[in-house]
């Protein structure tokens, strides 16, 4: 079956880094772009990174805009999310996500609903 698994989530102090792993299963990414969205108690979900399917477009949310970096090894079938100054309202459920309207290589999106397999996320929880 088709399948993405975060990993990398944990808790860490202000400030620190952590790098999130997603890897797929079941189908390639070539051809998929990727985002990475969170939620947080009592907030929607939301988009933070998006990557086309070909790497070569990328976007970022302004509150993570300059700390975080999305990437991705299609060879390897993954995608990466380095997250650095963390700050503790990054705190939330991290999820990865793939999307075939990613056919079109420059494709990249924020919207929930054009994405059609997600992880089960993982718990990022930045605290002193």
């Amino acid at each position: 079956q088709l399948q993405l698994v975060e990993s990398g989530g944990g808790l860490v102090q202000p400030g620190g880094s952590l790098r999130l792993s997603c890897a797929a299963s079941g189908f390639t990414l070539d051809y998929y772009a990727i985002g990475w969205f969170r939620q947080a108690p009592g907030k929607e979900r939301e988009g933070i990174s998006c990557i086309s399917s070909s790497g070569g477009y990328t976007k970022y949310a302004d509150s993570v805009k300059g700390r975080f970096t999305i990437s991705r090894d299609n060879a390897k079938n993954m995608v990466y999310l380095q997250m650095n100054n963390l700050k503790p309202e990054d705190t939330a459920i991290y999820y990865c996500a793939a999307s075939s309207l990613g056919y079109s290589r420059s494709y990249y999106s924020f919207s929930v609903s054009e994405y059609d397999y997600w992880g089960q996320g993982t718990q990022v929880t930045v605290s002193s």
